[in-house]
């Protein structure tokens, strides 16, 4: 009798702990983590989209998606140029504390390799991770995106690149920063580029719907930057713009996010997935990036205020604008909290938005944020600015007032002046100095350029061709 009680004890045992096994293999198939899709335009003027202000360029998709989920007005990258911007946004982390200052010239330099990015981290939790388009963090083997947390990497190493197959200019075998690079594959490709890329990161999202894995998808396409190249089709369609090589760049990006937004809605994907849409940094002299002054490569307000939008289905209010300080730096905590991770092995400069869109958190996700290149710099505490120019002086804006950077307050509020001058310094203190130099010729345009754009006149010296031209003059 004592042996057939103890047979019946394993075996209650034995039940119970089945039914335990197969609650927690039930609980984490019910916990669905949310896919993620981030959509990085470069170069695009801030004021070249339709929900923000654009009247000549249709972008209907990106449109759908502002009114269906969160535009942020007050939001900025956290550098005015490429590569820096892109280190900053793959590691919630001022580039600053990893020395990833400027942009670099190919070889040794690259996204220091200690650093944790968005894909290494939802790679713990199971995520499939992959980047199409543009990666522009270096081009060595150890800096290669496929080393650096995606498992998928189509697209290309440098900075930039043309739209179209060209075997002589781009594609070449040995044009290693150009060519298209397929998880270290060299390989050719039809069609347009902004097309192809859109179509592999749909390919990417198919698969892992069949195999029920969450992802991160990054589509960094190299749209708008130069060469300025569209399609016949798209030309035509803005033929009497004034830009109509921009117009139609931007047409096609807009539809290439539609059809990845067309796939996730087809799959059943689109309420669990959180989509982002940037830009890098401001936009050229291509762009048009009304209001505001100057424009990619200077610390006004041109240079790193962004469109910025936010969309997941059913999670976040849609028809939504966040007026609050807000940074590129956010997008990584933002996910990594929605996907359930709470710590990082390096302290994040970003913050979670969700609850200040959702309205169960108050105040601003920044009361401060920092901008530097070398001697080029900027902060800003709540709703005033300082730009830097080391050599040339300094100015304080009020941006609530003056978004475009007009009016000097140096001389009516001295007290301001003075704390975002300490505030730069001690952030600057916080930091390591740049890991290699800026590009060459640049520094001395730049003084007369800032020296311009401080009495608010446009600058005539914006190339170290034409302070070449003006020396010779003299």
């Amino acid at each position: 009798m004592k042996k057939f009680i103890s047979y019946l004890s394993v075996g209650i045992l034995l039940f119970s702990s089945c039914q335990k096994t197969q609650k927690e293999t039930s609980k984490v198939k019910e916990e669905k983590l949310p896919n993620v899709v981030i959509f990085l335009a470069d170069d695009a003027g801030y004021a070249d989209f339709g929900f923000q202000g654009s009247k000549t360029i249709p972008t209907p998709h990106l449109d759908n998606l502002a009114s269906g989920g969160v535009v942020f007005t007050d939001a900025h990258t956290t550098c005015s140029v490429c590569s820096p911007s892109r280190a900053g946004l793959l590691t919630g982390r001022y580039q600053h504390r990893f020395g990833h200052e400027n942009n670099f010239l190919y070889g040794k330099f690259g996204m220091d390799t200690t650093e944790v990015t968005m894909a290494d981290v939802l790679k713990t939790k199971g995520y499939n991770t992959a980047l199409f388009g543009k990666w522009h963090l270096g081009t060595q083997d150890y800096f290669h995106p496929n080393s650096r947390g995606f498992d998928e990497f189509y697209g290309f190493l440098g900075g930039h690149r043309g739209y179209f197959f060209n075997p002589d200019k781009y594609d070449a075998a040995n044009k290693t920063s150009t060519h298209i690079n397929h998880n270290g594959k060299h390989e050719a490709f039809e069609g347009y580029l902004t097309d192809v890329l859109a179509d592999r990161a749909i390919d990417f999202i198919r698969d892992n719907k069949k195999s029920e894995t969450p992802f991160l998808a990054l589509l960094s396409f190299n749209a708008v930057h130069t060469p300025l190249q569209a399609k016949e089709e798209d030309l035509e369609k803005f033929k009497d713009h004034p830009r109509q090589k921009v117009a139609a760049m931007t047409y096609s990006l807009d539809e290439a996010i539609g059809n990845v937004m067309k796939t996730l809605k087809e799959e059943g994907l689109e309420e669990n997935t959180i989509v982002f849409f940037f830009s890098d940094n401001g936009g050229t002299g291509n762009g048009d990036n009304s209001p505001l002054k100057a424009n990619k490569g200077y610390e006004f307000e041109g240079g790193h205020r962004v469109p910025y939008l936010m969309y997941w289905k059913g999670q976040v209010k849609g028809g939504v604008t966040y007026d609050g300080l807000t940074s590129t730096l956010d997008v990584m905590p933002t996910i990594l909290k929605a996907a359930g991770i709470d710590k990082t092995s390096k302290a994040l400069d970003g913050v979670d938005l969700l609850p200040y869109v959702k309205g169960t958190k108050e105040g601003m996700p920044h009361d401060e944020l920092y901008w530097r290149i070398g001697d080029w710099k900027a902060a800003r505490y709540k709703n005033y600015k300082l730009v830097k120019a080391e050599g040339v002086g300094h100015v304080v804006y009020n941006l609530d007032k003056d978004i475009s950077e007009q009016k000097s307050l140096n001389t009516e509020l001295p007290e301001v002046e003075s704390q975002l001058l300490d505030n730069l310094n001690n952030w600057e203190n916080d930091v390591i100095p740049a890991a290699w130099p800026g590009t060459a010729g640049w520094t001395e345009v730049k003084r007369y350029a800032y020296g311009d754009l401080f009495e608010n006149r446009k600058p005539t010296i914006t190339s170290p061709g034409q302070l070449k031209k003006l020396k010779t003059q003299k």
